[in-house]
């Protein structure tokens, strides 16, 4: 490739609005292009890496038997309401009526659509197991896009699903799929992710894990043990909180409080630390007024997935200003009034505590001397708050340690979820029907794209790792005026390419600056430079991006030592 035809212009300043190193680096080189909020663009040299993406994964679902194939980005409404996802999905979901008025959906994920295409052909427990998988545009509308390809509307994503006589064989293959994942991350450069357990969310299912890329920049919050490798997601993290139980139980007082309604003033003013506070969180279950209330220890915040998972809804913070029952600020647990309420739930954080201060349920007042085994008995409590930096691993006990992360790519136990609810059988060796268990596993193209260049860059720019990078050497021509320095590098490029080693030739009358700017900018791996002063020694200089190979190549030799090198770099990611 010439790089005086490379569509794509390349610029010293990303935007200004830029979250993450990936999405300046990515714009400046002349990569992506936005189109829309969260839509973009990709140019040949991002394109050229997001195929390579695709033909490491490829590889890998292959290496586990799966089978490629292809479902539509556009689906009619009624197999979305089969499964019951057209109705429980809110506004992240396109939906749309044809000409002919029928209702339809752009595709976000694709279970449906793999239980409708597999359903039919498929009618025996010998046909079982097996995989099918797909590279397709999804759309999900997005409520935060953010970080160039990190988060954003239209994507192109690998989804795979697994068929299974029964769990054991789903619990095998998974097994199976996670090695894959791997096998991927390692193969496409990225060094620092991890496998969490997560929150399976509208994908349903029992036992999930997230492959999470851990950097500053990640949204998602990672609870690490450095001790015994418990790791999990922030969703469904926990961990084993002591009591704080004091030898001896005050009684229960009012205080006037006036206007110190949230923890810190409240804290401060009675001279208590946060932690012997008792914190209320009001929300409203989705689409309704209905208030469910929640009580954790005042240091403590509430996890939101947990409370969602508990009560099988969807949540939103409620205001409850002008409610004759709550009293905003003054919440309490003891002496509330529920007959009003959805729900009220005690996070184990308030298991067995006493000398409690919590709100009295009554405008300018708190209480104090609150013992939860003396003054709420019978009450259960459960586990919705979440974890903080050093709280006890719930495997070994030791300091636990939060991270943040990027969600690379994610599996999932499914279950019957959606054979069930979409009427699969097959007939067992006994004769009868059974729905097929099923699990899935994606990845995003894009977004594992921008993680590369989020983890791999410098100050100069990107630096792709060889096994995806967009070439594998930039030939770098300075003076292409003179005669010699044309030949030679017109040379190099024709025996480099015949000999499968992807060039991008500089062929451009610029400055030694400009071009050497461009090449770090891009980020190839090798570097090729051809120069009159080298030429004078019968050598052309060949570096690698990261700067740990620098040599003057005899110009008959450079073609076998540019080999050399791509060979090792790629063997160092198998």
């Amino acid at each position: 490739m010439l790089l005086s035809k490379l569509v794509g212009e390349r610029t010293k300043n990303g935007p200004a609005d830029a979250t993450a190193a990936s999405h300046s680096l990515l714009i400046r080189a002349g990569f992506i292009k936005l189109v829309s909020n969260g839509i973009w663009s990709l140019s040949m040299p991002a394109k050229r890496i997001a195929q390579k993406i695709e033909g490491i994964i490829r590889e890998e679902m292959n290496a586990i038997d799966g089978q490629e194939v292809s479902f539509p980005v556009v689906m009619p409404k009624d197999i979305w309401a089969e499964s019951g996802r057209y109705f429980s999905i809110g506004e992240e979901m396109v939906r749309f009526k044809d000409r002919g008025g029928r209702d339809m959906v752009l595709g976000m994920t694709h279970e449906e659509a793999a239980v409708q295409f597999s359903r039919d052909a498929v009618n025996s427990y010998q046909q079982l197991p097996f995989m099918i998988y797909q590279f397709q545009t999804k759309f999900r509308d997005e409520a935060r896009c953010r970080g160039g390809l990190i988060r954003v509307r239209e994507f192109t994503m690998k989804d795979a699903y697994s068929f299974h006589n029964d769990m054991d064989d789903l619990k095998s293959y998974y097994e199976k799929a996670y090695k894959a994942y791997e096998n991927i991350f390692r193969r496409i450069g990225m060094k620092k992710v991890v496998a969490v357990k997560s929150d399976s969310g509208m994908m349903g299912g029992s036992i999930s894990h997230e492959f999470m890329l851990l950097t500053d920049i990640g949204e998602d919050t990672i609870v690490l043990c450095p001790e015994c490798g418990y790791k999990a997601n922030m969703e469904v993290a926990t961990t084993v909180r002591k009591p704080l139980r004091d030898e001896v139980s005050e009684k229960i007082e009012e205080i006037f409080t006036g206007d110190s309604h949230d923890i810190d003033s409240v804290a401060q003013l009675l001279k208590k630390d946060k932690n012997k506070t008792v914190k209320a969180v009001c929300y409203f279950l989705k689409g309704t007024e209905k208030v469910v209330v929640c009580f954790v220890r005042g240091d403590l915040e509430v996890n939101e997935s947990k409370l969602t998972k508990i009560l099988m809804s969807q949540i939103v913070p409620a205001d409850i200003t002008g409610s004759d029952v709550l009293h905003a600020g003054n919440i309490g647990c003891y002496g509330l009034k529920k007959d009003n309420l959805a729900g009220v739930y005690y996070d184990e954080s308030l298991r067995s505590t006493n000398n409690m201060v919590a709100g009295a349920n009554k405008d300018g007042y708190h209480i104090t001397g609150l013992d939860f085994d003396r003054d709420m008995p019978g009450i259960e409590f459960v586990d919705i708050a979440k974890v903080c930096e050093g709280d006890v691993c719930p495997v070994c006990g030791k300091p636990l340690a939060l991270e943040n992360g990027i969600e690379v790519g994610n599996i999932f136990q499914l279950g019957t979820k959606y054979t069930k609810a979409m009427n699969m059988t097959v007939l067992g060796k006994d004769g009868t029907a059974f729905y097929p268990i099923m699990g899935c596993y994606g990845i995003g193209i894009g977004r594992a794209l921008a993680s590369v260049a989020e983890e791999s860059h410098d100050e100069k720019g990107l630096i792709w790792p060889m096994s995806i990078c967009p070439w594998h050497v930039y030939l770098c021509g300075l003076r292409l005026d003179d005669e010699q320095v044309k030949e030679t590098s017109d040379k190099l490029y024709s025996e480099l390419t015949k000999a499968g080693v992807e060039v991008l030739f500089d062929d451009r009358n610029a400055s030694a600056g400009v071009k050497f700017s461009d090449c770090d900018l891009i980020g190839i791996p090798i570097r090729i430079v051809v120069s009159p002063r080298g030429l004078a020694q019968g050598t052309v200089e060949v570096q690698t991006r990261d700067k740990k190979i620098c040599e003057n190549v005899a110009i008959n030799d450079v073609t076998s030592f540019v080999n050399k090198i791509i060979a090792e770099a790629m063997n160092q990611l198998k």
